[in-house]
Parts: C-alpha cells; structure tokens; sequence
C-alpha cells in the first residue's frame, strides 16, 4: 500500500511539473482576429464603429439578453467614452470598455473591463481596398499565470464566432 500511494504522488508531482512547465512554452498572450471586407468607404463603416453608442447595433452578445442594460460616460465620441454593460445572462455578464486609440477611418481600440475575469483590449482595424473596406475586429489579453496560459488556448473558440456575427451584421448596417 505504500508502494502505491508513493506511486500516486509521483505521478501527481510529475503532472503538476509538466502542468506549470507546459504552461511558460504557451504563449503569454491571447489573440483573436477576425476579417471581413464591406463594400462601404471607411468614413462610413467607422462611423458606426468609432461611436460606442452604437455597438448594440451590431453586437454578437446584444441578441442573448434583450433587457442588457447599458450606461455611457464621458465624450460623446473619441478617447474616454465609456460604455457599461450589465446582464443576468452568465453569457453576457457586466464589464466596461473605455476608448484608447481612435484615429478616425483608421482604428479604434477600447481597454475591456470584465471585472474579477480580467481585462483586455479589443480593437476595430479598418483599412480602403479599393472601393470597399477591410475591417479587422481584434481581441487581446495578456495571459499572467499558468491557468491563465491554459486558457489562452481556447479564446479563438470562445470568442471568434462571436467576432464573425458581430462582422456579418456590422457590414449589413454598413452597406445599406
């Protein structure tokens, strides 16, 4: 019997070694990109992007919740306009996101807030190809400990379908 719990607790040191060794290989950073390209100018589709208010418009997490409730401060638009969000869907949750970077008909980045789940950066790329615009909706986070690590490997999964209704129905309004 000794043999064996001996055994026991080998194999679970060697899982833990393996376990916060594997976890400093992985990358210390999630990133999650999507791309879409929309037959509108850039001023347009940035006017739609560039403008917190309107992200329920095209928000993959709006439809999960219709009573999501949402709070803006500061400008109107540009650095410091802020949106809040709070939801009883577990899947929508409460968070914030403050503009960081806006450079009109360019890019548009927002600091995310999701509390005791962490924050992130999302950002909102939008470059001319010839009449139309390539939008790029982006997702990063950095990654501080070995679950966290872990995790990064599962956030394309978590969050790139969202990304790709969000694009659908951003180019939808956008090539009206």
């Amino acid at each position: 019997m000794k043999k064996f719990l001996l055994s026991v607790a080998y194999a679970l040191i060697a899982l833990l070694v393996i376990f916060m060794g594997g976890a400093y290989t992985l990358p210390g950073e999630a990133v999650v990109e999507r791309q879409i390209t929309i037959a509108a100018p850039p001023e347009k589709v940035f006017a739609i992007v560039g403008d917190l208010k309107r992200f329920p418009e095209y928000s993959p997490w709006a439809v999960l919740d219709p009573g999501l409730h949402y709070n803006f401060e500061g400008p109107e638009i540009g650095i410091g306009q802020k949106m809040s969000w709070t939801s009883d869907n577990p899947q929508v949750g409460k968070g914030s996101q403050t503009v960081v970077d806006y450079q009109p008909n360019k890019r548009f980045a927002t600091t995310l807030d999701f509390g005791d789940m962490g924050d992130a950066i999302a950002y909102m790329e939008l470059k001319p190809v010839d009449n139309d615009t390539s939008v790029t909706w982006g997702f990063k986070s950095l990654l501080r400990n070995p679950l966290e690590r872990w995790m990064g490997l599962l956030f394309d999964r978590w969050i790139g379908a969202d990304y790709e209704k969000g694009l659908a129905k951003l180019k939808a309004i956008a090539e009206k």
